[in-house]
């Protein structure tokens, strides 16, 4: 049992995320790479979103950097000592070494399926992540949503992170916990919308072609479990502590729980059978 959950396993909503994003679009373009051929292929393109930690900013100079972890230097109240100094003056220690809210490239994988004849943008599928959900990230992103929606290209988005903001669309989603959105270029403005239950393995949905080729199947399910078959990501994942946020509702907390406790809990040889 490579995950303690049936579905998508809310554990990788954390810091675990942009491994996965990237593991699950290899995944799903090796999934579909057998069934595209010889007319279709699919390809993964990467692009970068500037990002802001607990911000989200997009548009800032182009630089690179990277988020320094807290460090801290001594409690408050630590007394201070002379520092090294022709005058004797004692400097005070700061207390804490706190991050500043620094600028940071996220990676971006999309799949694209493009003909071959003409390397035509077909469908192109988008996995959202935490920087596509908040602030100018989530702006950033429906202007390119709605670029792509002014074209024949159609559109499959993969939600599956419970927190942030959902795509702006007119009418009330179902509840879930996940989403798949599908935009078929001959039906727009209309956008099919799978709910996502987190207690539900995730089901195969469709990925449109060209016209008169029939849709091919994505196995959502068995693109995840691939990703823990290659990666391992229950041995990576503290299910000691609670799911990252958003916080669960009382009885999927509990659902949770049990789900945790029967994964950790050893296993006993069967009657008959020596250890």
């Amino acid at each position: 049992m490579p995950s303690p959950f049936p579905g998508m396993d809310p554990y990788l909503e954390g810091e675990m995320w942009q491994e996965f994003h990237e593991t699950l679009a290899g995944a799903i373009r090796a999934q579909l790479l057998p069934l595209l051929t010889p007319k279709y292929v699919a390809l993964l393109a990467k692009r970068y979103v500037l990002d802001r930690a607990d911000i989200g900013i997009v548009g800032l100079p182009p630089e690179r950097v990277i988020y320094p972890d807290v460090h801290v230097v001594a409690p408050p109240g630590t007394a201070t000592r002379p520092l090294p100094s022709s005058t004797g003056v004692a400097v005070a220690e700061p207390a804490v070494e706190l991050a500043s809210p620094m600028i940071e490239e996220v990676p971006l994988l999309s799949i694209e399926i493009r003909d071959v004849a003409e390397r035509r943008l077909v469908t192109l599928i988008e996995i959202l992540s935490p920087v596509n959900k908040r602030g100018e990230g989530w702006r950033e992103y429906v202007d390119r949503r709605t670029e792509v929606l002014q074209t024949k290209t159609h559109l499959l988005e993969i939600d599956l992170l419970r927190q942030g903001l959902r795509l702006p669309l007119l009418g009330q989603l179902p509840p879930a916990a996940y989403y798949v959105f599908l935009t078929r270029w001959q039906r727009r403005p209309w956008t099919q919308v799978w709910p996502l239950s987190l207690r539900e393995p995730l089901p195969a949905v469709p990925v449109p072609l060209l016209p008169p080729d029939p849709d091919v199947p994505l196995d959502l399910q068995q693109a995840v479990t691939a990703c823990f078959d290659l990666v391992g990501y229950e041995r990576l994942l503290d299910y000691s502590a609670p799911p990252p946020p958003p916080p669960l509702s009382d009885e999927d907390t509990a659902w949770v729980a049990d789900r945790v406790r029967a994964f950790r809990q050893p296993q006993t040889p069967a009657e008959g059978q020596t250890s």
